[in-house]
């Protein structure tokens, strides 16, 4: 039996990308993909003095060029954005623009090149050894796929930062995912690249969207075992989350060797999530993060680029899980006993009416059984666990029932 980590290391240096602009990203009244997730992060961040800390530099998110944005989208695409961007009037369901999903507004391009932006920067500071860790909560859109914008994912900012660092001189990049939702463009994008190892951890495909990620999608002709993913069955709450990550991330990410991790945290596992069916609370996805940070510093010299994703319970959830995420980065986690400062509790209240959470976690019975207790045929997170040990373990050398 496991049981979540209580301390870190210390401090390192850490860069947090924010800017109030990158709020314009915005799809309208009632779309789940509220601008508010950002701000309220912000503020709780700062009401936290997560970002006044020692170690932590901010940086200005540019809006990503063209000719950066080319490195991983078509230019047809990126036209196509652009167009829109300019007459929101007229859409183009071709690209995936001016859908329900991803409607259409004045300024898209900026907006979507602006979170791209962050996770380019991200890369370059890393890259020029200006930071050993970055966040970038704004982004994590890895919906979008190299010609097509899909599930609220306009430009995918995550492959951006991948590409930039292999085209830095990075050998080897691991991507993990955690989203409730299958990682599906960041996948597609380096689905034959062998540099890459991408693994998703999401709910199953037969019962949510984007209706991928299944086991034995496992990587392009060039690239066996590059892509990895946990198709987790609805329902599964922390102890299956939890013992599925652990199970398969720590193995995969240690035999593949990277030299620098990009992870994706969107937090819509959630049990009070209003768009998934999974149950997981804030603090498993604390240890999640705790645990990436743990694989960046035992593999990666620290070097970790961390972005946000999906999310839709704006309040009580988001908020939280970013912020835990952002004290993570900068090796002095936060407790989950923490108090939620009362200034931001009291901002919640005056401007949405309900009540903020009193305290950082969910206060839950936090453990997971570890994968040496042996396999259950009759477990249904183990089934799934098993499927992708059995598709990939054997590519690194490793036995799918032991390792």
């Amino acid at each position: 039996m496991s049981s979540i980590a209580s301390t870190a290391p210390s401090a390192v240096p850490t860069s947090i990308v924010w800017s109030e602009a990158m709020t314009a990203y915005n799809f309208g009244t009632g779309h789940p993909m509220a601008p508010d997730r950002l701000a309220l992060t912000a503020r709780l961040a700062n009401c936290l003095g997560l970002l006044d800390r020692s170690a932590v530099v901010l940086l200005e998110p540019p809006v990503a060029s063209v000719s950066q944005l080319e490195t991983v989208h078509s230019r047809d695409y990126i036209a196509a954005v652009r167009r829109i961007s300019d007459n929101p009037e007229s859409p183009d369901p071709a690209h995936g623009l001016g859908t329900g999903d991803d409607p259409a507004f004045a300024g898209m391009h900026e907006a979507s090149a602006r979170l791209a932006g962050g996770s380019w920067i991200a890369a370059e500071a890393v890259l020029a050894g200006k930071t050993t860790r970055a966040v970038n909560f704004a982004g994590g859109m890895h919906h979008a796929d190299r010609d097509k914008a899909s599930g609220f994912c306009i430009y995918n900012d995550v492959a951006l930062a991948v590409q930039r660092l292999l085209d830095g001189g990075v050998k080897r990049v691991a991507y993990i995912d955690i989203d409730a939702h299958h990682g599906d463009g960041t996948q597609n994008i380096f689905f034959n690249d062998p540099r890459v190892l991408t693994i998703s951890l999401h709910e199953s495909g037969l019962t949510l969207f984007p209706g991928t990620g299944f086991a034995n999608e496992s990587g392009g002709p060039e690239a066996p075992g590059s892509a990895v993913n946990i198709a987790l069955p609805p329902r599964t709450g922390d102890a299956g989350w939890l013992r599925a990550f652990h199970a398969v991330v720590p193995q995969l990410v240690t035999a593949f060797k990277p030299e620098v991790i990009v992870s994706q945290h969107g937090c819509d596992s959630h049990k009070d999530d209003p768009l998934t069916h999974l149950n997981t609370s804030v603090d498993a996805q604390r240890e999640a993060a705790l645990a990436i940070s743990r694989l960046a510093e035992r593999l990666c010299e620290n070097r970790w680029i961390a972005t946000g994703g999906g999310g839709y319970n704006v309040t009580s959830v988001v908020p939280r899980v970013w912020s835990h995420l952002i004290a993570i980065s900068t090796g002095v986690p936060l407790p989950l006993k923490t108090a939620v400062p009362q200034p931001w509790r009291d901002h919640v209240f005056d401007r949405y009416g309900h009540a903020a959470p009193e305290i950082m976690g969910d206060d839950v019975d936090l453990w997971w059984r570890s994968w040496e207790v042996g396999y259950n045929p009759n477990d249904a997170v183990d089934r799934t666990v098993m499927a992708t040990r059995k598709e990939i373990f054997p590519l690194y050398g490793l036995d799918p029932w032991f390792d």
